[in-house]
């Protein structure tokens, strides 16, 4: 455990820092008046997202391994950093979903319809529900990490001086 304590700590803020990009989207009425918008603007949160899984690398080379970490170091560090975060995932989707925003189902599920994207109000439910969100994030949020973690560490990795 005292092995994975820094990807532990850092799978805890990526969610915090998920749980706040939630709440200033639905602040900024992505998830109601400009729901529009939300499709495109939500791609917006790669850029903490990376941001945070390489302040989590760095921070594992730093403290963990002294200052000197391999890319394979540092791809099991990321490996293990993207399950802690995708573990976290369906409990991230739920807070989201019951408690910072109840209204984004509703609201996106009414609007695609409105815009052709679903023929019917049921076929959208099929898609827009916590239960499709909470595997999907769960999957993307591994997949994604281990990408991001896959590029990051060729700049984060100690260069051999041979």
């Amino acid at each position: 455990m005292k092995n994975i304590r820094i990807e532990i700590k850092w799978a805890i803020y990526f969610t915090l820092m998920s749980l706040l990009w939630m709440l200033l989207e639905k602040l900024s009425g992505l998830h109601g008046k400009y729901i529009d918008y939300h499709l495109y603007l939500t791609n917006l949160f790669a850029i903490p997202a990376i941001w945070f899984m390489v302040l989590a690398l760095r921070d594992k080379k730093r403290n963990f391994y002294n200052g000197t970490m391999s890319y394979k170091q540092g791809l099991i560090s990321g490996i293990i950093l993207s399950a802690g975060i995708a573990l976290l995932s369906p409990l991230s989707q739920w807070i989201t979903s019951y408690v910072i925003t109840p209204e984004y189902f509703p609201n996106v599920i009414k609007r695609s319809v409105e815009l052709g994207y679903y023929k019917t109000t049921a076929e959208a439910e099929a898609n827009f529900n916590y239960k499709n969100y909470a595997i999907n994030s769960t999957i993307f949020a591994f997949v994604f990490g281990v990408i991001t973690t896959a590029i990051a560490m060729i700049f984060i990795r100690t260069k051999s001086n041979k």
